[in-house]
């Protein structure tokens, strides 16, 4: 049974950085592309940054894009999501998300089978 489990969510300030991680246990995570999504309050989940399973090729959404960094340490078997600048509208839920193949098009939550719990963001301005 695959299990995603995030970390580093919490309330910070507009302007400053967080950084999310997600331990993934249960498959063999080389094998796994790797990607974030959120939830803000009355929204759709969104795609924010994906990740192959070697790491050499990344996808972002426009939101995310000169502001977050999707990594991988296939060593440890987490994925990480550097966020910096952040603003008020980055407020939501995020989670981490695993699937088997990776898409250059925008991922829809759909292409993916395993889902983390989610960690809540807040940025207050």
């Amino acid at each position: 049974q695959v299990q995603l489990v995030e970390f580093g969510g919490g309330l910070v300030q507009a302007g400053t950085s967080l950084r999310l991680s997600c331990v993934v246990s249960g498959r063999t995570f080389s094998d796994l592309v790797m990607a974030w999504f959120r939830q803000g309050p009355g929204k759709e989940r969104e795609f924010v940054a994906a990740i192959s399973q070697s790491g050499r090729s990344l996808n972002y959404d426009d939101s995310a894009k000169g502001r977050f960094t999707i990594s991988r340490d296939n060593a440890k078997n987490t994925v990480y999501l550097q966020m910096n600048s952040l603003k008020p509208e980055d407020t939501a839920v995020y989670f981490c998300v695993a699937g088997e193949t990776y898409y250059t098009r925008r991922p829809r939550p759909g292409d993916y089978n395993y889902w983390g719990q989610g960690t809540q963001v807040t940025v207050s301005s």
